[in-house]
């Protein structure tokens, strides 16, 4: 009955509003923010998976903070503006000879698939019949029924190329988060550190310590990762003797980083390396473009595994849902909340068990019967 007096009504609306309030701004900051987002995301894995280089460099430059934030963040606008203008370089260089080679794309004919091609599993009859189909083609029956193909890439090619401009604005909102954080990283782990304490108290500090080491553990595996992939391709795009080796190896790279592999840059060359007569070099560049494909599988866990000791249960779905859920960034998101939601979980069920062991023996004793209940009704380990 004291609940319906006019005090209780009073506290109950109290606390309805201020309930509301809260979700009121929560939501209305979540949704100014929500352009920034992205960059927040990326801001705060690229500060945490370089923090120990910032602080390297920092001893090495006498203890001066901001001198080691302005290096980083040149590098970080180098690594933007560097790769924009030797591609633009490169195509302004060579330009009369890509004019050349689309001149003679008309003319190409592909030779016949070579042996290999039909003892592939499960795909190689089906590839071998395709590609003899367009080997009896003429130049130009081959030129038309291509044509939809190429057309499809070029319109796809001038849809992101329309979202350079937003895609710059969103790197250079990326690196001014990333500065600022550099610069106050200790105070916004401590203000980090308080919010988590309060919400699960001496835990709290261990979630944050295993969500920073989970984004910086997927951010090796996947830059070393990509690395060793456009090594790979590089070795082999130099050794077939392919022109544009370099560039091909930097797209080989940024595809890697996207988690797009890097057969839509070699597979091409494969192509033109056997329509122009060269099987031996295209076959040896198909070899490796198989292995840069599938070391990817095995050495990406391994590393994210060895940085962090994160099961291969929790990595193995937290990269590829996070990946199909928020693109790249969610290559770092998804790990660390699979992570946290296990560390959680498991510190949640063994602050649970507080009545002793649990009882190891089968239900059935070896002998067929049931097992007896242990005296004084205490578990026992050993069962007898």
């Amino acid at each position: 009955m004291d609940d319906m007096t006019p005090s209780g009504n009073r506290d109950l609306t109290r606390i309805t509003l201020t309930v509301l309030g809260i979700a009121l701004l929560i939501s209305g900051s979540l949704w100014v923010l929500l352009p920034f987002l992205g960059s927040l995301l990326w801001a705060v894995t690229i500060s945490v998976s370089t923090w120990p280089l910032l602080l390297r460099l920092q001893r090495r430059l006498g203890g001066r903070r901001g001198a080691a934030v302005a290096v980083m963040t040149i590098v970080l606008l180098l690594i933007l503006f560097v790769p924009l203008y030797l591609a633009v370089t490169t195509l302004v260089e060579e330009s009369d000879r890509l004019a050349d080679l689309a001149r003679m794309l008309p003319t190409v004919r592909l030779p016949p698939p070579p042996a290999w091609v039909e003892a592939v599993p499960l795909v190689g009859q089906r590839a071998a019949a395709r590609w003899s189909t367009l080997a009896a083609m003429a130049p130009e029956e081959l030129a038309d029924s291509l044509a939809p193909h190429v057309r499809t890439a070029l319109t796809w090619f001038a849809e992101k190329a329309g979202g350079f401009g937003s895609m710059v604005l969103h790197f250079l909102i990326t690196v001014v988060i990333t500065a600022i954080l550099y610069a106050r990283g200790e105070a916004a782990a401590l203000q980090l550190r308080r919010f988590f304490r309060r919400l699960s108290g001496e835990r709290g500090d261990a979630i944050v310590t295993l969500a920073g080491k989970a984004i910086r553990a997927v951010a090796l595996g996947i830059v070393l990762t990509a690395l060793i992939q456009s090594a790979i391709a590089e070795l082999g795009l130099l050794l077939a003797r392919v022109p544009f080796a370099g560039p091909t190896a930097a797209v080989v790279f940024i595809l890697c980083i996207a988690q797009l592999g890097p057969l839509l840059a070699l597979v091409p060359w494969v192509v033109w390396l056997y329509a122009t007569g060269s099987p031996g070099r295209a076959t040896l560049l198909v070899v490796v473009t198989i292995v840069a494909q599938m070391i990817d599988n095995v050495l990406r866990p391994l590393l994210i595994k060895r940085g962090a000791d994160l099961s291969l249960l929790i990595i193995f779905p937290g990269v590829i849902g996070g990946l199909l859920w928020l693109g790249v960034i969610g290559l770092f998101v998804g790990p660390v909340i699979l992570a946290v939601a296990s560390t959680l979980l498991q510190n949640w069920v063994s602050s649970g068990l507080d009545a002793g062991p649990i009882d190891a023996a089968p239900a059935i004793a070896p002998g067929g019967g049931a097992g007896e209940a242990p005296r004084g009704g205490k578990t026992s380990a050993s069962g007898s």
